[in-house]
């Protein structure tokens, strides 16, 4: 059965994505407003509740406003946006969060896809409080840096448009600095975390791609891990994913840089625990395309989870 999804905000960044990875495929029907009609309320809402899928790429309050002119009750909501992720009634749109967590996406009817941000950190920490490693309580940092293409089209003019006046020639910029991220909220709550992680974000100058960093001081762990054991606990955790890898201690030990891009274009997130036991430091690392895994792959991951599709339809793994 051919299932009819429509884009709501399809020529944003993130819609763009979704689309072309949605487009050709015989199972499904995208649907759009008509050229003419954009603009009209009735048209907007005729599309919302006559897809069998919707996939919101809206900014939070007009993601927010679509959700309440859907009386359809028929019909199934991905948002891609930050404003149902810790929202009541939305499911978490992570499925290799949990051995649960890919049945709960299937049955839902309304799923939030992950910040880009939270997916790495989620998939570094989350194990490691499920294996007693590492306290709920623990006070813990993440550092990331992402392509500018993080920031939608104002950030990409920012980055790329000569004659916007926001132009910038920076290689390299923090923000957030009043440590109100809005991706802390669903970093906390989906890790079990009872203490908000102190979150440092950045962007450089490259269009897409990002690396999470979480530093450890594994003699200070009640537990005194060992990399090993901080290895073993995410690469049970992520044994059968077909979209998340985590590199061997060999290749870890082997690795003196990693890329930022180096997964871009790909639904993939590889995970990495560099450091030492000798000193006592970790530093775990999750590499993804902050376009794929971190926003358009997974919204098509979600989608063919929730309308019974093969998992991987749409999302080539690189060669």
């Amino acid at each position: 059965m051919v299932a009819r999804v429509f884009i709501d905000g399809e020529a944003g960044t993130t819609g763009l994505r979704i689309r072309e990875r949605l487009e050709g495929r015989a199972d499904l029907q995208l649907i759009s407003i008509e050229l003419a009609r954009r603009k009209d309320p009735a048209a907007r809402q005729g599309c919302l509740n006559g897809a069998d899928l919707v996939i919101l790429c809206l900014p939070d309050a007009a993601a927010r406003e679509a959700v309440v002119l859907i009386d359809n009750p028929t019909v199934k909501v991905i948002d891609a946006s930050t404003a149902h992720r810790v929202a009541p009634g939305w499911v978490y749109g992570f499925p290799e969060m949990s051995q649960a967590q890919r049945s709960i996406v299937a049955g839902a009817t309304r799923v939030s896809n992950p910040g880009c941000y939270p997916t790495g950190f989620i998939a570094l920490v989350k194990p490691l409080i499920d294996e007693g490693l590492l306290p709920e309580t623990w006070p813990v940092t993440v550092g990331a840096v992402s392509g500018y293409s993080g920031g939608g089209r104002s950030m990409i003019a920012e980055f790329e448009d000569a004659a916007s006046p926001d132009f910038t020639h920076a290689a390299y910029r923090i923000y957030a600095t009043n440590l109100a991220h809005k991706h802390v909220a669903e970093m906390g709550v989906y890790t079990g975390l009872a203490t908000a992680p102190l979150f440092t974000p950045a962007v450089g100058r490259f269009h897409q791609g990002m690396i999470v960093e979480v530093p450890l001081h594994l003699a200070a762990l009640p537990m005194t891990p060992k990399l090993a054991d901080l290895h073993a606990a995410l690469s049970a955790a992520y044994a059968d994913e077909a979209f998340v890898r985590v590199a061997s201690l060999e290749e870890c030990a082997a690795t003196a840089n990693l890329d930022p891009e180096k997964l871009n274009g790909t639904n993939m997130m590889e995970l990495y625990v560099f450091g030492s036991d000798t000193l006592g430091q970790a530093r775990l690392v999750a590499v993804l395309d902050n376009l794929g895994k971190g926003a358009s792959g997974a919204a098509v991951q979600n989608l063919n989870l929730m309308l019974g599709r093969p998992e991987g339809e749409g999302l080539a793994l690189p060669a």
